[in-house]
């Protein structure tokens, strides 16, 4: 990895028009490892040109040549796995092999699945609706797609966009979070060689970098994975130039234990996935809502588990930022008096931004911590009586992306699948994520999924045909 970045467009490496550039800034440390284009309206300008200069092109490409181009591109994912986990961590900090066995594999796959998917686009069967004429659907691509991604997982990330739009015949600007642009800039580099210039261009860059980016005149959709901040900027000025708009934001995620669950197994699971990254993901369990029965034993089973190696230590990793750091702080020191810290409740003593595991009792609904997305190692827990105030309790937010329900009842299971106001349930399980299955929310969560073949088709445009 270099230590200054360069955009991708049109197939050429090239620093910013203007040569400005920012620090990038290792959060395990806290120095600065390298510096990446501060791009401005010429770089998205030149971009965006060459995005819609690949898009006849690449759009009549066949389904089958888009697929090898894909499975090329997953290929090279795993033949330049060191390299992407040392750009990967670099920019976040994550432990290398945690990214590698658990992330890697999963981004590949993800491409992949994308790949043959592009040979099986869903659509209703020709027939005639109408005496003497046949109708037909098609479906075709949206054109140039603009696509921001997040801090927490930039790899990932840039596959989940990346994948289904090409797939269909779209052309694309990615622009990475100012923080960790690294490896989507070396992902670009790699899958040049899979593909003709044009049709994935990165640009680095800020806020401002993405408001040139989402304005261009040539972008027909937008898709976002960040802030519900964000969110909204784009949205409202997307609705000048009615862009098509696919939002996926922040998420509150609640986690109902029913009496009935096996706490000691329940507690440990949670545990491992609350941790994961630093708390640094929008389905996290961060809001624990425990039946009043077992509330006590499973708060000292999963205090236990937070204050145990390897999370002790926070070798899962450290908060993306100063910034990001100060605002899980300042939760924190704005918690109220009935509010208890458990265990944890510190920064690490240590270089970088780590914080401790932390496990906040005596919260109530309306209280800042519970209300607002943490994205950090902090984590809530809340007594219910009975299965009416669990679900009150966890859809008593503005979020609206993931949940989980443990209990040994099938029915029960059931009604909370049904009552849970968010695009996500899981049952006895909580985090995992498949290709096949689509990721995404209600209420500011945003709106259009990510994975499956409904997120393939989020980059689509119907088109009825009559003959």
């Amino acid at each position: 990895m270099a230590d200054t970045l360069r955009n991708h467009i049109g197939g050429a490496d090239l620093p910013a028009a203007s040569g400005a550039t920012m620090e990038l800034t290792d959060p395990a440390t806290g120095r600065v490892h390298g510096r990446a284009p501060r791009s401005g309206r010429a770089d998205t300008d030149a971009a965006c040109a060459a995005a819609a200069a690949a898009l006849p092109g690449w759009s009549a490409t066949t389904p089958a040549g888009r697929q090898r181009a894909l499975l090329g591109i997953a290929d090279a994912i795993e033949a330049y796995a060191d390299e992407l986990t040392a750009a990967e961590t670099a920019d976040t900090g994550k432990p290398a092999e945690r990214f590698r066995t658990d992330e890697l594999p999963a981004i590949a796959d993800t491409v992949r699945f994308f790949a043959g998917a592009a040979r099986s686009l869903p659509g209703a069967a020709a027939a005639e609706y109408t005496e003497g004429r046949t109708s037909l659907l098609r479906r075709e691509p949206v054109g140039v797609c603009a696509q921001i991604t997040p801090w927490n997982y930039p790899l990932m990330m840039a596959a989940w966009k990346i994948a289904p739009a090409l797939a269909v015949g779209n052309t694309t600007v990615l622009k990475p979070a100012d923080t960790t642009p690294s490896s989507a800039v070396l992902l670009a580099r790699i899958a040049a060689a899979h593909l003709p210039p044009g049709v994935l261009n990165v640009v680095c860059g800020d806020r401002d970098t993405g408001r040139a980016l989402t304005a261009h005149p040539e972008v027909a959709l937008i898709a976002v994975t960040g802030s519900v901040r964000a969110g909204r900027e784009i949205a409202a000025a997307a609705a000048a130039d009615l862009k098509r708009v696919h939002l996926e934001l922040g998420g509150n995620a609640p986690v109902i234990v029913h009496d009935d669950a096996d706490v000691g197994a329940a507690a440990a699971a949670l545990a491992e996935v609350a941790w994961y990254n630093a708390g640094q993901d929008c389905t996290a369990p961060t809001r624990l809502l425990v039946h009043r029965r077992v509330h006590d034993a499973f708060l000292a089973a999963f205090t236990e588990a937070a204050g145990a190696p390897p999370n002790r230590d926070a070798s899962f990793g450290p908060l993306n930022s100063a910034a990001q750091l100060a605002s899980v702080r300042g939760l924190l020191e704005r918690l109220p008096a009935h509010a208890e810290i458990v265990t944890g409740g510190a920064r690490l003593p240590r270089p970088g931004f780590f914080h401790a595991p932390t496990v906040v009792a005596g919260v109530r609904q309306d209280d800042e911590i519970v209300q607002e997305e943490i994205f950090g190692p902090v984590v809530t827990v809340q007594p219910f009586t009975d299965e009416a105030e669990a679900l009150r309790l966890a859809n008593g937010v503005r979020f609206g992306l993931a949940a989980s329900v443990w209990t040994k009842d099938h029915d029960r299971a059931m009604r909370a699948t049904r009552a849970l106001h968010t695009g996500i349930v899981w049952v006895n399980t909580h985090g995992t994520t498949v290709s096949e299955m689509p990721h995404g929310g209600v209420k500011h969560s945003g709106y259009g999924s990510d994975l499956s073949l409904t997120g393939l088709l989020e980059y689509t445009q119907a088109k009825h045909v009559m003959l």
